[in-house]
């Protein structure tokens, strides 16, 4: 395992070449609709006639692609990017069942399958981090990469208690941007579904899965994310095959919202690997 730490050169002023502060381009939406489940997929193109990855970006519990419009708008500069807004989140339909992560990992490689997208740069945050293991592990040829942003759950805190404890301590770390967008999709999304599904990724072994991943694994944490500890993330890095652990400083748990710049280079380092 190779571990190492971004430089600091990101702040929540900084913003992606060309973009006005404040402001990210907005990605063009479309809904895709396999076996009566609807995804809703925003993307951003990269540049005309690119030859670069494609970047699939997949949300945490409760959350939509908005947290990730700074991060894609990076990625965006260097190739095509969707960012899924899977079943019961986002504003999607819910399920008339729960969902467990191989369900949601099925229905991802359908969307991806309809939308015609193969060998994808696979990133998720936090609970989509256990979609994006899944998916890397049940349909490996449609993954080229995985990137792991805030991975949980640690098996020394699964407990709901210890994990409501340490979101709340996060939200004192986050900005007030990024915490209006976690709020603001925890209503959409409604208690209900996120309730349905908490004992899902409260139970999913993330740690036994990385060891069936073939493909090279970044495991990404912010410095201050009492989500996903370093011990951890470590961890999780050493037990994939062709793991690396990068540290991005100074940042909280959504390290992709607050650490654009810097998680950026590290997944475009990663993807030329």
């Amino acid at each position: 395992m190779h571990a190492a730490t971004a430089q600091q050169h990101d702040s929540e002023s900084l913003q992606p070449q060309g973009i006005l502060p404040g402001r990210s381009p907005r990605p063009t939406p479309r809904i895709v609709t396999t076996a009566s489940l609807t995804s809703h997929v925003h993307s951003l193109a990269g540049p005309p006639n690119s030859s670069g990855p494609v970047f699939v970006l997949l949300h945490g519990i409760g959350m939509s692609h908005r947290y990730y419009r700074r991060l894609q708008a990076v990625l965006a500069r260097h190739g095509d990017t969707h960012a899924i807004d899977l079943p019961g989140f986002g504003g999607t339909p819910t399920p008339d069942r729960q969902f467990s992560i191989a369900d949601y990992a099925h229905h991802i490689a359908a969307t991806l399958e309809k939308m015609g997208a193969s060998r994808v740069v696979l990133i998720g945050h936090s609970m989509g981090t256990q979609f994006a293991t899944e998916l890397a592990v049940q349909y490996p040829d449609m993954v080229s990469h995985v990137v792991l942003l805030g991975p949980v759950v640690d098996p020394e805190r699964r407990t709901v208690r210890q994990q409501t404890m340490a979101l709340g301590l996060d939200g004192l770390r986050e900005s007030p941007i990024g915490n209006a967008i976690v709020f603001t999709d925890y209503a959409r999304s409604g208690l209900r579904w996120y309730l349905t599904e908490l004992p899902v990724m409260m139970t999913y072994d993330l740690q036994a899965q990385m060891a069936l991943v073939t493909q090279p694994v970044l495991v990404i944490r912010g410095s201050r994310d009492p989500v996903a500890p370093q011990r951890w993330c470590e961890k999780l890095a050493a037990t994939a095959p062709n793991g690396r652990f990068l540290e991005i400083p100074g940042k909280p748990h959504i390290v992709q919202h607050g650490g654009a710049a810097s998680t950026a280079a590290g997944i475009l380092g990663h993807a030329s690997n």
